[in-house]
């Protein structure tokens, strides 16, 4: 008799939101955006970190590039797309959506979407927006992500932040419906502890809190059927990055352990499986029927 089929386990989303150092929202009272072409790029070389990481660990993740990027260094959106990893787009050049607005989004989506579509021969399907600024006050962003395309976003934070998020959304992922359409929306990964809704999929929560309250999140997903996300930034392994004189929370939340992010990721994908937002939905669909729908209108903040 042959021993029963085992079941794989849940794969877990891994994700890069791929800007420099000097792009970030905590340095931009610091670094002028004119100035942006007179600093040293060094997203490459840490995104070329990550590559190697996931490529010894077998993960796979979706990199959510910036078009500003793609277009200084070409070939490293290659290398990203040719080791098998989804390329998401993150917006041209790192502007909150409320900047933007409803008719400067569709023409950042549509200039990003022709550089990342040059570079790989596809266009992008997934987003994610600069510091997760699909909000209350933007929430005419999905009915434009639909109509341009777009079938995944991830730029809902289901929490309270000073610069971003919706409390009442969603913690799991759900169809987000649009007057233009569907969205898969996939949030990132939140906790339950001593009842309350604690953020922790990012690389900054990675830096600050022990490993093990981000293994908790995965394991509360993956104990109600669910993939948890994860994101990080190329430069959260990059300790030797140039130092900017920003004080107060800021400055703490950008620099905070540097040095540990990359061996603490290396340990999570040794006990963990991931891999891109699309593949990680992807081994769901029997569970899709039962996915939280959404109207864009009944989000609330």
């Amino acid at each position: 008799m042959n021993p029963p089929a085992t079941t794989p386990p849940l794969a877990h989303a891994l994700s890069v939101d791929v800007e420099d150092w000097f792009q970030v929202l905590n340095l931009a009272r610091h670094v002028d955006r004119a100035d942006w072409d007179k600093l040293e790029l060094r997203c490459a070389a840490s995104t070329r970190r990550l590559l190697e990481l996931f490529a010894r660990r077998g993960a796979r993740a979706t990199f959510f590039v910036l078009g500003w990027v793609a277009e200084r260094v070409p070939e490293l959106v290659r290398e990203i797309a040719a080791a098998g990893h989804e390329i998401g787009s993150h917006g041209y050049d790192h502007r909150v959506l409320d900047e933007l607005g409803p008719e400067g989004f569709r023409e950042d989506l549509r200039r990003t979407a022709r550089v990342l579509g040059e570079l790989t021969g596809r266009a992008p399907v997934s987003f994610r927006a600069c510091t997760w600024s699909i909000t209350s006050r933007t929430l005419w962003a999905p009915a434009i992500l639909a109509e341009e395309g777009y079938v995944l976003d991830s730029s809902i934070y289901p929490v309270t932040h000073p610069d971003y998020g919706i409390q009442g959304a969603p913690v799991r992922p759900y169809r987000l419906r649009t007057a233009q359409g569907e969205l898969a929306e996939f949030p990132p990964l939140t906790v339950r502890i001593l009842g309350r809704r604690v953020p922790v999929g990012g690389g900054g929560y990675l830096r600050l809190f022990p490993l093990w309250v981000m293994e908790r999140g995965l394991r509360q997903a993956a104990a109600e059927g669910w993939p948890g996300c994860v994101y990080l930034h190329p430069w959260e392994v990059d300790p030797e990055q140039p130092r900017v004189k920003v004080g107060g929370l800021r400055g703490f939340r950008h620099y905070v352990n540097l040095a540990r992010t990359l061996p603490k990721l290396d340990r999570l994908l040794a006990r963990f499986r991931f891999v891109g937002l699309a593949e990680a939905l992807a081994q769901c669909e029997s569970w899709r029927a039962k996915w939280a729908e959404l109207d864009v209108s009944g989000l609330s903040g």
